[in-house]
């Protein structure tokens, strides 16, 4: 099969943002671009009655249009339509087996009512075997912000193999040629902390110790990528409130999610929870060990 970037589509606004952001990657990435619309109800294909009485219309014509205005964006694209009967949580994590990439919209938490009513957007996140990317309509304006602006911000433990998120990261920036931003949030521990505030000597000590561990995970990075500039930090603060202040003005943020153990449910770390709710740029969730 052709390598591809599926983008799951529902007429939404934000799925409509979600799939101008995936043609652009697909392109930067000269990969295929694949619309997918999921409905149970939807009739076999293919079907030959008249429209009034195609229980399929409004699904076909949903991908037809917005595979026209993509295809008059990137006209060298290829871009394929896919129409699913079948629940759309499933088609989505059956989708993301198949594609480099899911890329979906995404309302973080704005408005209440409508993230917890229907959205599926979480469930496929915290299931999928491959890097989901949301993405947010822009305020103020329509579609996302372009795919060359900005910079590739990554989150990074420093415990544990980070090759997968800085795998994508790299690939990622190196596509766009934009530069990528290593942070790593660390909290202030007990033993740092005095009557009048913290111990510098002792915050000195961890900044730098953790910022060798960073130049470290890098360092093979920077060898595979030499044509990307990169900058790294790390913040004495919540690794969630670092990650969300350090993506603003980001073209993309990339997050981990540990794949999980058979047996336990899925879910998703304190780090991508916060990325997802409260960052404004499109944020990747990368599975990983």
């Amino acid at each position: 099969m052709q390598p591809v970037v599926t983008v799951g589509l529902d007429g939404s606004p934000e799925s409509l943002a979600a799939a101008h952001w995936a043609a652009d990657e697909a392109e930067k990435r000269k990969l295929a671009l694949r619309l997918l619309h999921a409905w149970p109800l939807l009739a076999p294909e293919p079907t030959h009655a008249p429209s009034e009485v195609d229980q399929n219309y409004w699904a076909k014509r949903l991908v037809h249009t917005a595979q026209a205005e993509l295809q008059a964006r990137h006209p060298g694209l290829s871009i394929v339509g896919n129409l699913v009967a079948d629940d759309a949580q499933n088609a989505l994590l059956q989708a993301a087996t198949e594609s480099d990439m899911l890329v979906l919209g995404s309302r973080g938490l704005e408005p209440v009512e409508s993230y917890f009513l229907g959205d599926v957007s979480m469930p496929v996140v915290a299931r999928a075997e491959r890097p989901v990317v949301l993405v947010r309509v822009q305020t103020g304006g329509e579609g996302t912000a372009p795919a060359s602006a900005g910079r590739v911000v990554v989150a990074l433990k420093l415990h544990g193999s980070s090759d997968d998120l800085l795998d994508f990261a790299f690939h990622t920036a190196a596509a766009r040629g934009v530069p990528v931003q290593a942070i790593h949030g660390r909290s202030v521990p007990l033993h740092a902390r005095v009557p009048w505030g913290v111990d510098h000597n002792v915050t000195e000590e961890i900044t730098r110790d953790a910022l060798k561990e960073l130049g470290k995970a890098l360092r093979p990075w920077r060898e595979k990528y030499p044509q990307v500039d990169v900058a790294d930090g790390t913040r004495l603060e919540s690794p969630a409130k670092a990650v969300v202040r350090a993506a603003e003005g980001a073209a993309l943020l990339v997050v981990g999610r540990r794949v999980h153990r058979p047996g336990l449910a899925p879910h998703l770390g304190p780090v991508a929870q916060a990325a997802i709710h409260h960052g404004r740029c499109p944020v990747a969730v990368v599975p990983h060990d």
